[in-house]
């Protein structure tokens, strides 16, 4: 008989009013295996990867195992943008896409060709949860007048109805892009990057008001009392951050910005306000250096994520090696919809290659009325 997977009840806010049917989630949490069951669920999954002609692609939130896996098998463990740009490129037919269910959508999307499969896929996302598509299309609807810009932390549809998709590692620059070219911002979901990029960049914006349960915990009072505590440290923040936690970072960015300031960075300690499953990827490839986790604690918080997504803690072996065992938990979007979501999709992707081969990426950019 199998055991019972506990489920784990996950509180988030409600965004604009009373667009969700609930204000509550959920997530299983997976047993971790005892150290005989974890090696021989590590060389099961070695051995499918190499039968079933798939590559492992891997968040950096996930567990230290998957990520170890993606890269030993010839996978990668990288931010959303590069796993969408890995999963395209890289000639296996099946993609197992360890992270949360947009990962996955973005990766068949993509690759509407290939096998997409996720180690659960009731894996999610507040950002995503918080956005749903037939009153997020109202709220655009709303705003004709205005670019859709849209965080990958989405879904299919909701991707479908916009004008360009980003990442927190190329959002900056597309706004600043789109900004110079005239155009008025819609902003969806996460209105603390949302509102960092303006801050940054002086866009015309409107917002939609999601938020990242793991970054809005973050407590700028008791970071400054970890501060105090470490005065030597730099202060990493990733910007779906609130924005009195932002202005206390030394470094602001995504997760791949995050790791190369640490790197960079002439420090030795690092107070880090992101999902805590970076702090494995830090360490290891900074092994003099001391990394400590922002505080999610403070005055009345609820510590609603305590620095972990619950859903990316969803991925783990045994559900790893099951889908490659037996072909399930595939990913599936609708051709048609899978067609209009690759539009912004494909915009990022031109756009961020234009940028990383100094190329003028602007130019990617329509003026006002050829969008």
């Amino acid at each position: 008989m199998s055991a019972v997977i506990p489920i784990k009840e996950v509180d988030y806010e409600q965004p604009v009013g009373d667009v969700c049917s609930t204000r509550h989630a959920w997530a299983r949490v997976p047993v971790e295996p005892l150290p005989h069951e974890r090696d021989e669920l590590k060389d099961r999954i070695r051995r499918l990867l190499k039968e079933r002609n798939a590559v492992m692609v891997s968040h950096y939130y996930v567990h230290p195992d998957l990520q170890d896996l993606a890269e030993e098998t010839g996978g990668i463990v990288s931010d959303s943008l590069e796993m969408a740009r890995f999963g395209r490129d890289h000639p296996a037919q099946t993609l197992v896409v360890s992270g949360v269910r947009f990962m996955g959508e973005t990766a068949k999307i993509l690759s509407p060709e290939k096998r997409v499969l996720m180690p659960d896929l009731d894996a999610t996302c507040s950002l995503d949860l918080g956005c749903p598509i037939d009153e997020f299309s109202a709220f655009c609807d709303q705003h004709p007048d205005r670019t859709v810009v849209v965080y990958a932390n989405t879904s299919a549809a909701v991707k479908a109805r916009s004008d360009w998709l980003v990442t927190s590692s190329c959002a900056l620059e597309i706004v600043k892009a789109l900004k110079d070219k005239g155009h008025k911002i819609l902003w969806a979901p996460d209105r603390h990057l949302g509102g960092y990029i303006q801050r940054e960049t002086g866009a015309d914006m409107v917002f939609w008001s999601g938020s990242c349960i793991v970054h809005d915990e973050f407590k700028a009072f008791e970071l400054e009392d970890l501060k105090r505590q470490h005065p030597g440290a730099k202060v990493l923040v990733h910007p779906e951050s609130p924005a009195d936690v932002v202005a206390l970072a030394d470094a602001v960015g995504s997760t791949s910005a995050i790791l190369k300031a640490a790197r960079e960075m002439d420090a030795r300690e690092f107070i880090v306000a992101t999902d805590n499953g970076m702090m494995h990827k830090l360490r290891t490839l900074n092994p003099d250096k001391v990394f400590h986790e922002a505080p999610t604690a403070g005055n009345s918080a609820t510590c609603k994520s305590c620095a972990h997504c619950p859903w990316m803690a969803m991925n783990g072996l045994a559900g790893l090696a099951h889908v490659l065992e037996t072909g399930v938990n595939e990913v599936h979007v609708d051709p048609a919809l899978g067609v209009r979501a690759r539009l912004p999709i494909d915009r990022m992707l031109a756009f961020t290659a234009a940028l990383k081969n100094g190329q003028p990426a602007g130019a990617l950019v329509p003026n006002i009325g050829a969008a």
